[in-house]
């Protein structure tokens, strides 16, 4: 297993890091995956002993049920384990449980850390943008955190790269603790990151973790323009959203080249996008 430093830290994390989204299965995330605690044990127990480090889950994953599935597979693992976990997704009807308001992170990280049965968290990240919310009121809550021990660093999913860039300048200008990674989506099949995102996290020395690498299994190499999608996941959970027409030439260019280097065509997709 290779390592990278985390952003700007000197933190190392492993190349390759676990998702959790599977994990648990509640309501509407059943479509996405529902694997129980003995499943998650085997899948986490397997990932450390391949050196994988480096654990990714949300609160809003199964309504907090991937934290707990999480924290118990790493108990008596937590001090090798590199979790991140996220922030901004709505918990509950009320109508402040949503969002990246002080109020709502701070709640958030609480209830985070109980599931997950840990003291701190490694990575907290903001799941998305909050256009209600000022950033400044965002990362100062973020920051808060950070001085009380209770996350070490904070990174970003899913923003835009002036969103990302304004984040970036208020934390410089507050002197406030800053993103150090982006969590976006990017595949061979879909590469819009790299018109402005790749650009601006290499600039700004930020660290990118990128999630469904295979496009929803798109790339997995079980799919193809004559394969039915009713034979995996997509039958109900059509997402992420894909040229087909395009991703089709994409997993036909690529056969060629992990016969030639004797993988499957999903490792070749994993990493060509990476």
């Amino acid at each position: 297993m290779k390592y990278r430093h985390l952003g700007s830290t000197g933190l190392y994390v492993s190349e390759l890091c676990l998702g959790a989204m599977t994990f648990g299965g509640k309501g509407f995330w059943e479509v996405i995956g529902k694997q129980g605690q003995g499943e998650v044990t085997s899948l986490v127990d397997r990932a450390i002993a391949a050196g994988i480090n480096f654990f990714d889950t949300a609160d809003v994953y199964s309504f907090g049920e991937s934290e707990v599935l999480l924290g118990k597979a790493l108990a008596g693992k937590r001090k090798d384990a590199i979790i991140a976990t996220k922030v901004r997704g709505r918990m509950s009807p009320g109508v402040n449980d949503v969002g990246l308001s002080r109020g709502h992170i701070m709640a958030g990280v609480e209830a985070s850390l109980q599931r997950l049965g840990t003291d701190y968290i490694d990575l907290y990240q903001i799941h998305g943008f909050d256009p209600v919310t000022p950033m400044e009121e965002t990362l100062r809550a973020m920051d808060d955190l950070v001085k009380r021990g209770l996350v070490r660093y904070i990174g970003c999913s899913n923003l835009a790269a002036w969103q990302l860039m304004k984040a970036l300048g208020i934390s410089e200008r507050e002197r406030l603790a800053r993103f150090q990674s982006l969590q976006a989506y990017y595949t061979i099949a879909g590469r819009d990151l790299e018109r402005e995102l790749a650009p601006l996290i290499r600039d700004q020395r930020v660290g990118l973790m990128v999630w469904s690498p295979l496009a929803g299994g798109l790339l997995s190499g079980k799919y193809g323009k004559d394969t039915k999608d009713a034979e995996g996941r997509r039958a109900t959970f059509d997402f992420p959203p894909v040229d087909k027409d395009r991703a089709w030439k994409v997993v036909d260019a690529m056969r060629p080249i992990a016969t030639a280097h004797g993988v499957t065509r999903s490792a070749g997709s994993c990493t060509t996008s990476s």
